[in-house]
């Protein structure tokens, strides 16, 4: 006869309950084709067995011909970009945000200096890369409040649409807009008072103040993706 004390049994309970995630941990793995396991022990860079990229991915870029590299954070569908993505220097600071659809730009991207101002804001618009034209509904710059219907070839490509913005890093006020409809510059002004008041205070960008509240204000050490 077999005596199994309480010590025993706990013991065989951690043993199963440690078993059974093995097993899942190892059955989710080999969905995959290739992937990588991050700083904090989660699944990144996810290569599925059709070749396609999924779920959150890190992706680095080092320096070339003098432009600083960087790295960027978001989630795959497919191999096609979708939702907010983040970029950051190789220094771990927020240096942009973007969003996508259907794996190209859309709506607003937003980038910062060093010190967390906003330098450059940017809009764009995806087409659905499942239409050759597609019908768009777009404001008419010369009516407020007015619209009006076009149809656009699709190139498989994102279109500047709207105001582009660029800033003084020293005052964080605007020197410059641009405005974009559907790939076509509008109009351009430039401000006459970007340098009037270069004492004036920098607020920061609400993407900014998040992350760095998040972070503790430390630098980010962010998992190389280049794997694949």
């Amino acid at each position: 006869m077999i005596f199994v004390t309480h010590y025993n049994m706990r013991q065989i309970v951690f043993f199963l309950l440690f078993a059974t995630v093995q097993l899942i941990s190892l059955r989710g793995y080999s969905q995959w084709k290739d992937y990588i396991i991050g700083p904090r022990g989660d699944t990144l860079n996810c290569v599925d067995k059709h070749d396609k990229r999924q779920g959150r991915w890190v992706n680095h870029y080092d320096e070339v011909r003098g432009e600083p590299g960087f790295e960027e954070e978001g989630v795959y569908h497919d191999s096609l970009k979708v939702g907010t993505w983040r970029l950051f220097s190789l220094q771990g600071d927020l240096i942009g945000t973007e969003y996508y659809k259907w794996g190209m730009k859309d709506s607003i991207a937003q980038y910062f200096g060093i010190n967390g101002t906003l330098l450059r804001e940017e809009k764009w618009r995806a087409l659905n890369p499942e239409k050759a034209y597609d019908t768009l509904e777009i404001e008419d710059i010369d009516r407020l409040d007015s619209y009006r219907k076009v149809i656009v070839k699709n190139e498989g490509v994102a279109l500047r649409d709207g105001e582009w913005k660029f800033y003084d890093p020293r005052t964080g006020m605007v020197t410059r807009t641009q405005v974009y409809t559907l790939g076509k510059l509008e109009k351009t002004q430039t401000s006459q008072r970007s340098g009037s008041d270069s004492t004036q205070a920098v607020t920061k960008p609400k993407e900014v103040l998040d992350f760095e509240q998040k972070a503790g204000k430390k630098k980010v050490k962010v998992q190389d993706g280049s794997a694949y």
